[in-house]
Protein backbone atom coordinates (compact mmCIF):
# COMPACT_ATOMS: atom_id res chain seq x y z
CA UNK A 1 0.00 0.00 0.00
CA UNK A 2 0.87 3.47 -0.95
CA UNK A 3 0.20 7.25 0.47
CA UNK A 4 0.75 10.19 -1.62
CA UNK A 5 0.25 13.54 1.06
CA UNK A 6 -1.36 16.42 -0.56
CA UNK A 7 -0.83 20.00 1.51
CA UNK A 8 -3.80 22.46 1.03
CA UNK A 9 -4.90 25.20 2.52
CA UNK A 10 -2.18 26.94 5.43
CA UNK A 11 -1.98 23.39 7.16
CA UNK A 12 -4.46 20.79 6.32
CA UNK A 13 -2.85 17.39 4.87
CA UNK A 14 -5.11 15.17 2.03
CA UNK A 15 -4.22 11.65 0.96
CA UNK A 16 -4.60 8.91 -1.98
CA UNK A 17 -4.14 5.58 -0.17
CA UNK A 18 -3.48 3.43 -3.19
CA UNK A 19 -3.05 -0.04 -3.91
CA UNK A 20 -1.49 -0.77 -7.80
CA UNK A 21 -4.13 1.01 -9.89
CA UNK A 22 -6.66 1.06 -6.80
CA UNK A 23 -6.96 4.22 -4.63
CA UNK A 24 -9.00 6.14 -1.87
CA UNK A 25 -9.07 10.19 -1.68
CA UNK A 26 -8.97 10.83 2.20
CA UNK A 27 -9.70 14.38 3.13
CA UNK A 28 -8.78 15.37 -0.08
CA UNK A 29 -9.75 19.06 0.02
CA UNK A 30 -6.73 19.76 -2.85
CA UNK A 31 -8.77 18.10 -5.96
CA UNK A 32 -6.89 18.94 -8.57
CA UNK A 33 -2.90 18.18 -7.23
CA UNK A 34 -4.90 14.80 -6.22
CA UNK A 35 -6.73 14.07 -9.75
CA UNK A 36 -3.65 15.14 -11.44
CA UNK A 37 -1.73 12.75 -9.18
CA UNK A 38 -4.24 9.71 -9.62
CA UNK A 39 -4.19 10.67 -13.63
CA UNK A 40 -0.51 10.76 -13.77
CA UNK A 41 0.04 7.27 -11.77
CA UNK A 42 -2.75 5.42 -13.38
CA UNK A 43 -4.62 5.12 -10.22
CA UNK A 44 -8.68 4.61 -9.94
CA UNK A 45 -10.14 6.82 -7.55
CA UNK A 46 -12.38 4.30 -6.06
CA UNK A 47 -13.19 5.71 -3.02
CA UNK A 48 -14.28 9.32 -1.13
CA UNK A 49 -14.17 9.43 2.30
CA UNK A 50 -12.95 11.38 5.57
CA UNK A 51 -10.50 11.22 8.54
CA UNK A 52 -13.96 13.23 10.44
CA UNK A 53 -16.97 15.40 9.43
CA UNK A 54 -15.03 18.92 10.40
CA UNK A 55 -15.29 21.60 7.12
CA UNK A 56 -11.98 22.00 6.44
CA UNK A 57 -11.39 18.14 5.96
CA UNK A 58 -14.72 17.60 3.73
CA UNK A 59 -14.40 20.52 1.32
CA UNK A 60 -13.01 18.66 -1.42
CA UNK A 61 -15.86 15.49 -1.16
CA UNK A 62 -18.05 17.05 -3.80
CA UNK A 63 -15.77 18.15 -6.36
CA UNK A 64 -14.14 14.57 -6.58
CA UNK A 65 -17.32 12.47 -6.66
CA UNK A 66 -18.22 15.21 -9.45
CA UNK A 67 -15.03 14.29 -11.31
CA UNK A 68 -14.86 10.50 -10.64
CA UNK A 69 -17.07 7.17 -10.51
CA UNK A 70 -16.07 6.79 -6.71
CA UNK A 71 -18.28 6.02 -4.13
CA UNK A 72 -18.59 7.92 -0.96
CA UNK A 73 -18.00 6.47 2.38
CA UNK A 74 -19.23 8.09 5.08
CA UNK A 75 -17.38 8.50 8.26
CA UNK A 76 -20.25 8.99 10.38
CA UNK A 77 -21.64 5.71 9.53
CA UNK A 78 -18.28 3.25 10.55
CA UNK A 79 -18.87 2.17 14.28
CA UNK A 80 -16.92 -1.06 14.03
CA UNK A 81 -13.73 -1.78 12.37
CA UNK A 82 -13.73 -2.20 8.09
CA UNK A 83 -11.71 -3.94 5.69
CA UNK A 84 -11.48 -2.36 2.19
CA UNK A 85 -10.19 -4.03 -0.70
CA UNK A 86 -7.76 -1.75 -2.94
CA UNK A 87 -6.21 -3.79 -5.71
CA UNK A 88 -4.38 -6.89 -4.10
CA UNK A 89 -4.32 -5.47 -0.20
CA UNK A 90 -6.90 -4.54 2.51
CA UNK A 91 -7.10 -0.92 4.34
CA UNK A 92 -8.51 -1.37 7.46
CA UNK A 93 -10.73 1.43 8.82
CA UNK A 94 -10.96 1.50 12.99
CA UNK A 95 -13.45 3.70 14.43
CA UNK A 96 -11.43 6.19 16.99
CA UNK A 97 -13.53 8.76 18.47
CA UNK A 98 -12.37 11.46 20.74
CA UNK A 99 -11.22 14.99 18.81
CA UNK A 100 -14.89 14.66 17.25
CA UNK A 101 -17.76 11.11 17.46
CA UNK A 102 -17.23 10.27 14.38
CA UNK A 103 -13.44 10.30 14.00
CA UNK A 104 -11.74 7.48 12.12
CA UNK A 105 -8.06 5.64 11.16
CA UNK A 106 -6.69 4.56 8.20
CA UNK A 107 -4.71 1.67 8.99
CA UNK A 108 -1.57 -0.50 6.52
CA UNK A 109 1.03 -2.96 7.38
CA UNK A 110 3.36 -0.03 7.21
CA UNK A 111 1.06 3.51 8.02
CA UNK A 112 -1.68 4.88 9.96
CA UNK A 113 -3.77 8.29 8.26
CA UNK A 114 -5.34 9.56 11.42
CA UNK A 115 -6.75 12.67 10.53
CA UNK A 116 -7.14 15.22 14.03
CA UNK A 117 -7.11 12.10 16.47
CA UNK A 118 -2.93 11.79 16.15
CA UNK A 119 -0.76 14.42 14.83
CA UNK A 120 2.25 14.40 14.84
CA UNK A 121 3.72 15.96 17.72
CA UNK A 122 0.43 16.55 19.56
CA UNK A 123 -3.20 15.24 19.61
CA UNK A 124 -6.44 16.93 18.70
CA UNK A 125 -8.84 18.48 20.73
CA UNK A 126 -11.66 16.77 22.75
CA UNK A 127 -14.38 18.26 21.04
CA UNK A 128 -16.76 15.41 21.40
CA UNK A 129 -15.99 15.66 25.35
CA UNK A 130 -15.16 12.40 26.02
CA UNK A 131 -12.01 11.74 27.08
CA UNK A 132 -12.32 7.85 28.01
CA UNK A 133 -12.86 7.42 24.27
CA UNK A 134 -10.35 9.50 23.11
CA UNK A 135 -7.84 7.79 25.98
CA UNK A 136 -8.74 4.56 24.54
CA UNK A 137 -8.69 5.36 20.48
CA UNK A 138 -4.80 6.65 21.54
CA UNK A 139 -4.42 3.87 23.45
CA UNK A 140 -4.94 1.53 20.01
CA UNK A 141 -2.92 3.63 18.27
CA UNK A 142 0.50 3.60 19.83
CA UNK A 143 0.03 -0.42 20.83
CA UNK A 144 1.06 -0.49 16.87
CA UNK A 145 4.92 -1.26 16.32
CA UNK A 146 7.08 1.56 16.84
CA UNK A 147 8.27 1.74 13.40
CA UNK A 148 4.22 2.76 12.37
CA UNK A 149 4.05 5.76 10.37
CA UNK A 150 1.59 8.50 11.02
CA UNK A 151 0.04 10.99 8.24
CA UNK A 152 -1.87 13.50 10.03
CA UNK A 153 -4.45 15.83 9.23
CA UNK A 154 -2.63 19.02 9.83
CA UNK A 155 0.74 20.33 10.21
CA UNK A 156 1.08 21.06 13.51
CA UNK A 157 4.85 20.36 13.93
CA UNK A 158 6.44 23.82 14.63
CA UNK A 159 4.19 25.00 17.59
CA UNK A 160 3.77 21.15 18.82
CA UNK A 161 7.46 20.83 19.71
CA UNK A 162 7.36 24.49 21.05
CA UNK A 163 4.46 23.45 23.71
CA UNK A 164 6.29 19.67 23.83
CA UNK A 165 9.16 22.01 25.22
CA UNK A 166 7.42 23.89 27.87
CA UNK A 167 5.88 20.74 29.38
CA UNK A 168 8.95 19.06 29.54
CA UNK A 169 12.14 21.15 29.23
CA UNK A 170 14.43 18.52 29.65
CA UNK A 171 13.56 16.11 26.56
CA UNK A 172 16.73 15.13 24.57
CA UNK A 173 14.74 14.24 21.73
CA UNK A 174 12.70 17.44 20.81
CA UNK A 175 15.40 18.88 19.00
CA UNK A 176 16.32 15.61 16.82
CA UNK A 177 12.50 15.21 15.91
CA UNK A 178 12.91 18.76 14.55
CA UNK A 179 15.56 17.71 12.38
CA UNK A 180 13.58 15.85 10.68
CA UNK A 181 10.57 18.19 10.00
CA UNK A 182 10.01 18.78 6.20
CA UNK A 183 7.02 20.61 5.48
CA UNK A 184 6.63 19.08 2.28
CA UNK A 185 6.36 15.75 3.69
CA UNK A 186 4.56 15.58 7.52
CA UNK A 187 5.31 12.46 8.32
CA UNK A 188 7.17 10.75 11.83
CA UNK A 189 7.08 7.16 13.05
CA UNK A 190 4.93 6.13 16.33
CA UNK A 191 8.40 5.04 18.44
CA UNK A 192 9.51 9.16 17.90
CA UNK A 193 5.99 10.33 19.06
CA UNK A 194 6.20 8.17 21.94
CA UNK A 195 9.52 10.21 23.05
CA UNK A 196 8.22 13.50 22.02
CA UNK A 197 4.32 13.79 21.81
CA UNK A 198 3.67 15.03 25.70
CA UNK A 199 -0.46 13.63 25.17
CA UNK A 200 0.91 10.09 24.68
CA UNK A 201 3.96 10.10 27.04
CA UNK A 202 1.13 9.66 30.10
CA UNK A 203 3.10 6.46 31.20
CA UNK A 204 6.39 8.16 30.50
CA UNK A 205 8.00 8.68 33.72
CA UNK A 206 9.34 11.81 33.74
CA UNK A 207 5.73 12.37 33.09
CA UNK A 208 4.83 10.94 35.63
CA UNK A 209 6.63 12.89 37.81
CA UNK A 210 6.02 16.15 36.12
CA UNK A 211 2.24 15.76 36.48
CA UNK A 212 2.98 14.35 40.45
CA UNK A 213 5.19 17.98 41.29
CA UNK A 214 1.93 19.58 40.11
CA UNK A 215 -0.27 17.76 41.92
CA UNK A 216 -2.63 16.43 39.34
CA UNK A 217 -4.52 13.16 39.55
CA UNK A 218 -1.90 10.49 38.30
CA UNK A 219 -3.02 6.95 39.32
CA UNK A 220 -3.55 5.48 36.30
CA UNK A 221 -3.05 6.20 32.44
CA UNK A 222 -6.58 7.27 32.00
CA UNK A 223 -6.07 9.76 34.82
CA UNK A 224 -2.58 11.10 33.40
CA UNK A 225 -4.02 11.67 30.13
CA UNK A 226 -6.76 13.71 31.30
CA UNK A 227 -4.21 15.63 33.56
CA UNK A 228 -2.03 16.62 30.32
CA UNK A 229 -4.92 17.50 28.29
CA UNK A 230 -6.79 19.74 31.14
CA UNK A 231 -3.18 21.59 31.82
CA UNK A 232 -2.11 21.85 28.30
Amino acid sequence: MDIKQIRYSSDNLGYLVYSGTKGIAIDAGAVEETLKFARDHSIEIKYVCNTHCHPDHTSGNAHLLEKTSAVFIDCTEISLDTFLQLGEETLQIWPTPGHTKDCITFKTDRFIVTGDTLFNGTVGNCFSGDFDAFFNSLKRLISLPADTLIYAGHDYVADSMKMAAIIEDNDPDIEKYLSCYDKDLVVSCLGDELKVNPYIRFDAPEMIENLNRRKMPAASSAQRFRSIMEIY
